[in-house]
């Protein structure tokens, strides 16, 4: 103990009464400090990333709710914008996606909102990039969305220069790519075209994004295109969602079940 005591002294009286020692001990302890302060900073901010995140999220449904493609207009008779001019037709429930695959045939994602916070079977899932997918299944505060990365999704989609109309598919290989289904190969496609949603499914607004035509092929014995586009999203970084509910969907749907049935089907 007294070795201790008397070490410390001279330390100190070392780094006090030398420059150089002084120098290079307080620029030592400078260094660390600012390390620790560093780390500590980057674990805060980690920590406070996800409520921010989260935060912005809910904003971002806030205002999707007032884009143009959320509203129905009431009257075409009259020029005047204002509220009475305007229905709401689409609201935005945010969520987190919890589990997911990318690398099956048949694809599917967990999100962290269920029934109790409004979702139902049949909605449409979008993400800040585009369509992803519809939902399939529920539970209270769970659901399962039926990724665009399936078999049979037939999305109805518009390739948005031209106004043509199409399904959207995947063939199961790349989840970066799909395609197309439905256009006459006797129309001209440019390349880079935006595909959108179409209006009038009840399932998306109109003019969600979903790709861009990357390349055209003949389907093979038939007169169609076969329309490669690349995805807008990239379905293997899909972190965070909005589930699309059309208040007037219900409507939609009575009036289409009266639709006369063709005998052959």
């Amino acid at each position: 103990m007294v070795f201790a005591v008397l070490q410390v002294i001279a330390l100190s009286f070392y780094f006090s009464f030398f420059y150089y020692p002084r120098s290079q001990y307080l620029t030592t302890t400078a260094t660390v400090n600012a390390k620790i302060w560093e780390a500590r900073n980057a674990v805060t901010k980690q920590l406070k990333l996800s409520h921010t995140n989260t935060e912005l999220q809910k904003s971002n449904a806030e205002l999707m709710k007032k884009l143009p493609q959320s509203f129905m207009r009431i009257d075409d008779n009259l020029v005047k914008i204002n509220d009475t001019l305007y229905r709401q037709q689409y609201e935005y429930i945010p969520a987190e996606v919890i589990n997911s695959t990318v690398e099956k045939r048949n694809n599917y994602f967990t999100i962290n909102v269920g029934s109790i916070h409004g979702v139902e079977r049949g909605l449409g899932v979008i993400s800040d990039n585009g369509v992803v997918g519809v939902i399939h299944r529920c539970s209270e505060h769970y659901s399962i969305v039926k990724s665009v990365l399936t078999e049979n999704i037939n999305i109805s989609v518009v390739i948005e220069d031209m106004g043509l109309y199409g399904l959207l598919k995947w063939d199961g290989m790349d989840p970066r790519r799909g395609s197309v289904a439905g256009i006459s190969n006797d129309l001209h496609i440019k390349k880079w075209s935006k595909v959108v949603t179409r209006e009038g499914t009840g399932i998306f607004p109109k003019g969600i994004m979903v790709g861009k035509v990357e390349k055209l092929k003949n389907v093979e014995g038939e007169a169609f295109w076969d329309v490669s586009i690349l995805f807008s999203e990239d379905y293997r970084k899909l972190q965070r969602v909005y589930v699309v509910k059309n208040l007037l969907a219900t409507e939609q749907q009575k009036l289409e079940r009266l639709i006369p049935r063709d005998p052959k089907e």
